[in-house]
């Protein structure tokens, strides 16, 4: 059964993600991997074809934004859109330069709207905080995010799987990313218990986070039937 394996974190370019995967000891081709950047990437081209796009984040984000057939650029002049998503280095005069070209009409798109990232040292400030940031001198919120909990990165797998989305299942640990992404998609979901949320956190979500079904780990894919 083909995999896409979907991931929020926008800097790291698909091939670091696939080689990562690999270390854990998973078989996993670049080809499989997913990131928002490219959600967002994908979204852009479909509205904006061709377009010069400000890339504000890591590695990742211009990268997908070359694979869709668009033009990044770290500067504000002339872009038609703004592509904002997760980098370690995001300096002040890059949410600058993202301000100055929201203000002046680009289509403004998120990769992502998670507040917080986790790292060896603890919790940093996720991309949600720098969207957070260009918000508050723009005075209004994103035209698009695309990944988790939105539908768009969902979406775009069931595309490159090649089926309708509502024959993928979205597999995760959290509610409300994972669980409501996929249900959001209209996707059947999976919330596996080997991570962040419990049987009790899915008995008291919101409908539009309870799972279509619950495993104790990865091994329960083998018995279930949706």
């Amino acid at each position: 059964m083909p995999i896409i394996y979907a991931t929020n974190n926008a800097a790291r370019p698909p091939a670091v993600v696939a080689a990562h995967l690999r270390e854990l000891g998973l078989d996993v081709d670049e080809d499989q991997v997913l990131t928002s950047a490219q959600a967002g990437a994908a979204a852009i081209a479909a509205k904006l074809p061709g377009a010069r796009v400000l890339a504000v984040g890591g590695e990742g984000v211009g990268l997908a934004l070359a694979e869709a057939g668009l033009e990044p650029t770290r500067s504000a002049d002339g872009v038609h859109a703004v592509m904002q998503g997760y980098g370690p280095h995001v300096s002040m005069s890059d949410l600058a330069e993202a301000a100055y070209a929201i203000r002046d009409g680009a289509w403004w798109v998120a990769t992502n709207t998670d507040l917080t990232i986790p790292s060896d040292r603890g919790i940093a400030p996720g991309n949600g905080a720098l969207v957070a940031a260009v918000q508050a001198a723009v005075g209004r919120p994103p035209d698009r995010v695309c990944g988790k909990p939105h539908p768009d990165l969902y979406l775009v797998a069931a595309q490159r799987l090649g089926v309708p989305v509502e024959s993928t299942v979205g597999l995760g640990d959290r509610l409300d990313t994972d669980i409501e992404g996929a249900n959001a998609a209209g996707a059947p979901s999976i919330l596996v218990l080997t991570g962040v949320h419990s049987r009790e956190g899915a008995a008291d979500a919101p409908p539009r986070q309870r799972p279509s079904a619950i495993i104790e780990d990865l091994r329960g894919l083998q018995a279930l039937r949706l």
